[in-house]
C-alpha cells in the first residue's frame, strides 16, 4: 500500500478498509511511516472523521499493536473508569482506591496530559518514586495484592497509542471523536476488563465544548465497547469550570489526599462517588448506582480508601511520607496571589484559559520534550454563581519562574467573567447513559 494515497483517500472523505487502517497503524508503530506523514493522516481524520466501522477497525488495530492482558487468574470483576480529560480532574486518584477497597479489581492504564488538560500518570509521578512503567508481571502482581494498579502504556501494551497520543498533543488533532475513541478503548480493552465507566466532559475546559458533541463521543465509545462485548455506563459531566480547587500535578494529588482523608468535600467528591458507584454496580457489589455511591461514600469516610491509596502507592514504589504529611512536599520556587478587583457574581469561566494558564506555569507540556514541574499549578478559589468582593483572592499561582507567573496571570484574568446579577450554578452531572 502507499501511505500518501491513503492520506489522500481519507483527506477526500472516503472510507478506509480494515486492511488499510491496519497498514497505517502497524507501519507507524514500527517506524516505517515518519511523524510528518502520520501527522497528515491524523489531520485528515480530524477534518473528515471516521464512521463506526472505521473507528472499530482503528481501535482493534491499535489494540493489536501490543499485548492484551489476560487477568482470568485474578478472581473477581475487573472494572475501570476513564475520563475524556479536563481541568482539575483528579477523580481517578480517588475512585481507584475507593472501588478497590470493596474487593473490585481496578486495572487502570492511563494517559499523560493532553493540551490544556492534565494526565493521571503525570499526577501520580509527582509522588517521589512512584512508577507507572511496570512490566506485565508486576502489573498483575500489584493488582493481585491490592486490587488496583495504575500504569501507562508500555512497549508491550498498546504501543501504537503511546506514539499517536504524543503526536496528537502537538499537532492540534486532539479533539477528534474517532481518535479519542481509538485511544481510550484500545487502552481499556488491553487491560482485560469486564466493564467500563466513562466520564465524558463537556464545556469550555473539555475537548467536547458542546453537549451534543459529548453525547456523540459517548455514543461512539459505547458502540465500540459493545463491539468487544464489554459492559459500559457513560456520564456526561460539566467542565465549564475547574473540578475542585487545585490544578497541577502535585496540587491535585494533595487535594485527592484531603478528600480520601475526609477533610474536604465539594464537586470532586460528589462526582467521584457517583462514578465509583457505577463501577461498584458493574462489579456486582451493589444493586444500583445509587447504592454503589453510598458504599463508596462509606469507604471514603472510614479511612479504608485512604489506606488502600497508601498501599497502591507503596506497591508501585512511591514514597508515602508526603501523602501522610503533604505539607512537607517541596513547594514551587515562586507563588503569587491573584485578585480581579471586581464586585459581583462569577458569571462564567473560560476553563480552557485556566488550563492554559496552568500549562504556562509548567504543569503541562507545550512540546513532546517538555519536562513538567510537579509543584507548578493553580489553587483556584472561585466557582460559577459565587459572590465576589473586590479584594478577594481568586487564585494562587505556583511556578519555578516569575515570567511564567506573569504570563499565567494575564491568561487567568481574561478567563473570568463577572456579572452584577446572580448566576445559576451549572449542573455537575448532565446525563447518565446505560
Amino acid at each position: 500500500m502507499n501511505t500518501v494515497e491513503l492520506i489522500k483517500k481519507k483527506r477526500e472523505g472516503n472510507q478506509l478498509s480494515e486492511e488499510e487502517i491496519e497498514y497505517l497503524i502497524a507501519n507507524y508503530s514500527n517506524g516505517k511511516i515518519p511523524d510528518y506523514q502520520f501527522a497528515a493522516f491524523l489531520m485528515a481524520v480530524y477534518l473528515c472523521g471516521m464512521n463506526k466501522t472505521e473507528t472499530a477497525h482503528l481501535t482493534r488495530s491499535m489494540l493489536n499493536s501490543g499485548k492484551v492482558i489476560n487477568l482470568r487468574e485474578i478472581p473477581g470483576k475487573k472494572i475501570d473508569k476513564h475520563s475524556t480529560g479536563g481541568v482539575g480532574d483528579k477523580t481517578s486518584l480517588i475512585i481507584a482506591p475507593v472501588v478497590a477497597s470493596l474487593g473490585i479489581n481496578v486495572p487502570m492504564i492511563s494517559g499523560r496530559g493532553l493540551g490544556h488538560t492534565g494526565g493521571t500518570l503525570d499526577k501520580l509521578e509527582s509522588i517521589p518514586g512512584f512508577t507507572t512503567n511496570l512490566s506485565l508481571t508486576r502489573y498483575k502482581s500489584v493488582l493481585k495484592k491490592c486490587r488496583a494498579v495504575l500504569i501507562g502504556q508500555t512497549k508491550d501494551i498498546v504501543p501504537a497509542d503511546k506514539l499517536i497520543y504524543a503526536l496528537r498533543d502537538v499537532t492540534a488533532t486532539v479533539e477528534s471523536i474517532p481518535l479519542i475513541t481509538g485511544s481510550i478503548m484500545s487502552k481499556k480493552l488491553a487491560e482485560g476488563i469486564d466493564g467500563l465507566v466513562l466520564d465524558v466532559k463537556t464545556g469550555s475546559g473539555a475537548f467536547m465544548k458542546e453537549q451534543k458533541d459529548a453525547l456523540a463521543l459517548a455514543e461512539s465509545l459505547i458502540s465500540t465497547a459493545k463491539s468487544f462485548n464489554k459492559k459500559v455506563i457513560a456520564f456526561i459531566t460539566d467542565m465549564n469550570q475547574p473540578l475542585g480547587n487545585y490544578i497541577g500535578n502535585w496540587l491535585e494529588v494533595y487535594e485527592s489526599v484531603k478528600i480520601l482523608k475526609g477533610e474536604k468535600e465539594g464537586d470532586v467528591l460528589d462526582l467521584s462517588l457517583e462514578l465509583a458507584g457505577a463501577m461498584i454496580y458493574l462489579g456486582n457489589k451493589a444493586s444500583s448506582i445509587k447504592e454503589g455511591a453510598q458504599l463508596a461514600e462509606k469507604q471514603s469516610r472510614n479511612g479504608k480508601a485512604f489506606d488502600k491509596f497508601l498501599q497502591i502507592v507503596k506497591l508501585q514504589g512511591g514514597d508515602t511520607r508526603f501523602l501522610i504529611k503533604p505539607e512537607q512536599y517541596p513547594k514551587a520556587k515562586y507563588s503569587k496571589e491573584v485578585s480581579l478587583n471586581k464586585l459581583g457574581f462569577v458569571k462564567a469561566i473560560d476553563n480552557y484559559r485556566v488550563g492554559m494558564a496552568s500549562l504556562e506555569l509548567g504543569a503541562g507540556r507545550k512540546t513532546k520534550e517538555d519536562i513538567i514541574n510537579p509543584a507548578a499549578g493553580i489553587i483556584f478559589n472561585i466557582k460559577i454563581g459565587e459572590g465576589l468582593k473586590k479584594d478577594d483572592v481568586i487564585a494562587y499561582l505556583h511556578s519555578g519562574s516569575l515570567s511564567k507567573i506573569r504570563k499565567a496571570e494575564e491568561i487567568l484574568k481574561k478567563a473570568i467573567d463577572v456579572s452584577k446579577s446572580k448566576v445559576s450554578k451549572p449542573k455537575l452531572i448532565k446525563k447518565i447513559i446505560h
